[in-house]
């Protein structure tokens, strides 16, 4: 059965190494079919991959292989909630290994330009909670890339 919604993601010309990447890397990711253009398009040919279809982490997606006219962009991104370290770093560094690249405040961007919000779930539950632990796990994870979580939970502390 077809999603109702499905998040298009436009690419260069490699959205199958990307979804095969995250079908790789993330739990409930696959996937699901690769689709070649029956004619020439702009920035391809008949016969090149034009869609692919997987999901990441459960989330539907259709890749396009549109050619240089669009880049990806910090306005949209995939927020992965992880629940302690280990998990943190495993999905932190293998978009960063993979050819992508740090940001700050547990952004990263991966080797196609895709950003991606490791977050510890004790980040968002230190948030939620609001009022001066918030306030402290917020100044802490200004200073960080990656999310350190025994950093937050000692700022959640005080």
């Amino acid at each position: 059965m077809t999603a109702k919604n499905t998040l298009c993601l436009w690419y260069d010309k490699d959205a199958e190494d990307a979804a095969r990447f995250y079908a790789a890397t993330f739990p409930n990711s696959q996937v699901t079919a690769v689709h070649k253009a029956p004619g020439d398009f702009p920035g391809g040919k008949a016969g090149d991959v034009l869609t692919v279809d997987f999901t990441v982490v459960g989330i539907p997606c259709i890749g396009l292989n549109g050619g240089r006219t669009f880049k990806h962009s910090e306005a949209f991104s995939f927020q992965i909630a992880t629940d302690n370290q280990a998990e943190t770093d495993r999905y932190w560094d293998a978009i960063v290994s993979n050819g992508g690249q740090e940001s700050m405040c547990g952004w990263c961007k991966d080797r196609w330009g895709l950003s991606w919000q490791i977050t510890p779930r004790v980040l968002t539950e230190a948030m939620a909670a609001g009022g001066a632990e918030a306030g402290r796990a917020f100044k802490a994870m200004m200073s960080m890339k990656k999310i350190d979580v025994a950093t937050i939970e000692a700022a959640r502390r005080g």
